[in-house]
């Protein structure tokens, strides 16, 4: 019997593995025992479990009143109620690649053959021509004096239809994809982050986005054409003094009632709001305004608490108040609040129209996973790209010691993270801004892509400072990297603060969107109908613990064979990480029942516990977003070492991150199981090498295809008087003398020339001695000059502040 039961054991944890049918797994077990039986002996324990185990199936009326029925009860009674806005907020949105890495079975085939994401011939057009003049036009020290674009850009933004980029062409905008709003975003934001934020923002959350998928057709045909050319200027106005990251909570009331607009007596809604940080609000035309409706009256249906609820309203109706700016960071975007009182508006401005009152939040929900996906990922790529350029040509220039900073392995352990990291976040921004072109709304996705990209572009930005020193430091027209580093706070803080982001919702909604059967049982404990409620419940409930056995089974394996023996969809260099990666979606699927079932609904409230799986979620799918990139660029071998520095980095976080949950999980001794399940030989993954970083920062300091590709759609200024042209051009003459500098120190060394801080006439004993040509002294003396003023940083005389302090004192500034 011990021989059948551990043969039926085999079978069964196979099945669980496979995560074959009930059905199949049942009739292999049925059928192996009969066999058994046959050949052996009969064993009444066995089949008496079988029996009960198939009766459960075949009679699912008798298990709904025995088994589901007693559980459904008890899940009834300690669930709390779902509100109307958090059932908004779960069923918003799609899942997508998170849904496989979260369900501890990746398909990596289905994920590689999504489709690559590429520009189209127009699009690509735009890119090169009307985003490079605008480029070209923006001197971005000028316009932080100024507080504002020169009017001759916002004339081209405008002409040139950059505030149109995601209206559909039939209503006059350009119909680009997501992937080229994202590389137009991204490009500007190498230039002028204050520039970048005045065209994402109307392509992002606000009017146009809203119109074009809950709008009437009558909405449509009025703004789109006007958002589109930049005849009207949006905004959309969310948050309030007492409503920030939760939204939901905004005071901020709008009352059904008649009233009077245009000399007739119409329904409509009387609106009192205080909201503020709204950008380009002190210029715009046309004020989105989300509010609580009310109809205490009951003038639209039987609801008093109608819900939020979006309406457009023009900037010149009588009570609306903009122009008022604040100051975030200093930058030089539009930013400020708006207020009403009392402001009566006909019902036809909302939304949608009075079909769409109370439905704001689910709009807001399902946009704002759209626009966190695109534009804030496009700002943090762009750091990546800039520091990575900027900071690799400083560190090779830039001398001390007698030699380029780049050789120092302090310096370039602060380079080796802008490399690996920037390879990662265009990586990462290619694939979830692809998803949107792919008509998916990314929930889950989008908060990992604004999370993690916003806090890689701190962390690139912030080693880029720490490689220049002062030259990072001091303001003024040589500097490229300062503004980035004020803005980076700016993206890290709106459209879901980063803290909120990672501690709330990157699990918090994953563990209910991406989990197979969760969702499925919290709709069935709220259904009203307590007899389908239990069908759907006892369909979950038994499809979950088969679930959740599955994956102990397929981690434990896993584990003990280093999943040596999971398939993967290539071979080679990369093939081990896709079976890694599968070993850890398994362990995440695992853990997160076991959390659930533990710690349940305080989960939510054990903050740290969400954000560090919420960390393995997210490093799966970053590093899945490398591998695919590797993939779509034809892989080349140049890219290798990217890659795995980038796969071994975040393999080693997933580590940490389990070992940090196991440490600080409620229940220690399941900690400790789950730590041996998924770890059974210890500690499994190392972080990068220094040999790795080595290899990774080389191509920084040379000219090569790999730089140019890693930086692609990086704005370089033309000639060597514009900000970023200046260093590249120092980069470019200081390669060309390389090879004539290493024969002058070589004659140094060899006692053949004599040091002397007399440069030239340095030069002109190695011409003498024919150490070098002519031709390479004049190399090495054009290198110099580019050096020095390379290195430079901005002084400005004590009437230049002055001139700041009284333009200062004349501008009021209000405290909103």
């Amino acid at each position: 019997m011990l021989m059948q039961l551990f043969i039926l054991l085999i079978i069964t944890s196979y099945c669980l593995y496979k995560r074959k049918t009930f059905q199949t797994s049942l009739l292999m077990i049925i059928s192996a025992l009969l066999v058994l039986t046959v050949i052996g002996s009969f064993s009444l324990i066995l089949w008496v479990i079988v029996l009960l185990t198939s009766t459960s199936f075949l009679m699912p009326d008798l298990r709904r009143q025995h088994i589901s029925a007693p559980v459904y009860k008890i899940f009834r009674k300690i669930m709390p109620a779902m509100s109307e806005t958090e059932r908004d907020a779960l069923e918003a949105g799609d899942v997508w690649v998170d849904g496989d890495l979260f369900q501890g079975d990746p398909d990596w085939q289905k994920i590689l053959n999504i489709t690559k994401p590429e520009l189209s011939p127009e699009e690509q057009s735009f890119l090169d021509k009307q985003t490079e003049q605008l480029c070209d036009m923006l001197d971005d020290w000028q316009i932080l004096q100024d507080m504002d674009l020169p009017d001759e850009v916002w004339a081209f933004i405008k002409e040139e239809g950059f505030l149109g980029m995601i209206i559909p062409k039939e209503y006059g905008g350009l119909g680009f994809s997501a992937i080229a709003h994202s590389t137009i975003v991204s490009k500007l934001s190498t230039r002028s982050s204050s520039v970048a934020v005045s065209v994402m923002v109307p392509n992002s959350l606000g009017p146009a986005e809203l119109l074009m998928h809950y709008g009437t057709d009558q909405q449509k045909q009025y703004y789109l054409p006007r958002l589109a050319t930049g005849q009207e200027i949006p905004c959309f106005a969310l948050t309030g003094p007492n409503a920030g990251s939760d939204a939901g909570a905004m005071p901020d009331v709008g009352t059904v009632t008649m009233g009077e607009f245009e000399g007739k007596d119409v329904l409509g809604i009387e609106i009192t709001w205080n909201k503020r940080y709204i950008t380009l609000a002190p210029i715009s035309t046309v004020l989105g305004l989300a509010f609580k409706l009310y109809d205490p009256k009951q003038l639209i249906g039987v609801k008093e608490d109608i819900g939020i609820t979006c309406a457009l309203i023009p900037t010149s109706h009588p009570g609306v108040i903009v122009g008022d700016r604040h100051l975030p960071m200093n930058l030089a975007f539009m930013n400020g609040p708006t207020y009403g009182d009392k402001v009566f508006i006909p019902m036809d401005w909302v939304v949608g129209g009075q079909d769409y009152v109370g439905k704001g939040w689910r709009m807001l929900v399902e946009l704002l996973s759209i626009g966190r996906a695109i534009s804030l990922p496009a700002m943090g790529t762009a750091c990546g790209k800039m520091s990575y350029r900027m900071t690799g040509a400083y560190a090779r220039v830039r001398e001390q010691f007698n030699t380029s900073i780049g050789n120092f392995e302090g310096v370039e352990e602060a380079l080796a993270r802008i490399a690996g990291l920037t390879y990662r976040l265009e990586a990462t921004r290619k694939m979830t801004a692809n998803a949107v072109d792919l008509g998916v709304k990314p929930a889950v996705v989008s908060a990992i892509a604004k999370y993690h990209m916003t806090e890689m572009g701190r962390q690139v930005i912030n080693d880029g400072m720490d490689v220049h020193g002062g030259r990072g430091l001091i303001l003024g027209e040589r500097n490229y990297l300062a503004t980035a580093y004020t803005a980076n706070p700016v993206a890290i803080t709106v459209e879901g603060a980063n803290i909120l982001t990672r501690n709330l919702m990157i699990f918090g909604q994953g563990a209910v969107r991406c989990h197979p059967w969760v969702f499925e049982e919290m709709q069935s404990v709220s259904s009203e109908d307590p007899v389908a409620g239990l069908k759907q419940f006892d369909r979950a409930f038994f499809s979950h613990i088969g679930y959740t056995c599955s994956n102990f089974v397929r981690t434990t394996w896993l584990g003990i064979t280093g999943a040596k023996f999971t398939g993967a969809p290539v071979s080679g260099e990369t093939e081990r990480y896709y079976q890694q990666l599968t070993r850890m979606s398994s362990a995440l699927a695992l853990v997160s029942d076991m959390a659930m079932a533990i710690v349940g609904g305080d989960l939510k409230r054990r903050e740290r516990l969400s954000a560090r799986l919420g960390d393995v979620l997210s490093h799966l799918y970053m590093a899945t977003s490398v591998l695919k990139y590797y993939e779509d660029e034809g892989r080349n071998t140049a890219d290798l070492p990217y890659v795995h520095w980038n796969c071994q980095n975040s393999l080693a976080s997933i580590e940490e991150a389990f070992r940090e949950f196991i440490v600080n999980f409620s229940t220690p001794l399941l900690g400790k199981v789950l730590n041996r399940i998924i770890f059974p030989w210890g500690n499994t993954y190392r972080k990068a090498s220094d040999k790795l970083d080595h290899e990774i920062v080389k191509p920084m300091l040379s000219n090569n295809a790999l730089r140019d590709r890693i930086t692609g759609d990086c704005y370089i200024g033309k000639g060597a008087d514009d900000v970023t042209g200046r260093m590249e051009n120092a980069f470019n003459k200081v390669l060309a003398a390389a090879d004539a500098d290493k024969k002058v120190r070589s004659a140094i060394k060899n006692q053949q020339l004599e040091a002397t801080e007399d440069y030239e006439g340095l030069l002109t004993a190695a011409v003498t001695n024919e150490t070098i040509t002519l031709e390479e002294s004049q190399l090495l003396n054009n290198a110099a000059e580019a050096r020095w003023d390379a290195i430079q940083v901005d002084s400005y005389p004590k009437e230049w502040f002055a001139k700041n302090s009284r333009n200062h004192e004349e501008t009021k500034l209000n405290v909103a």
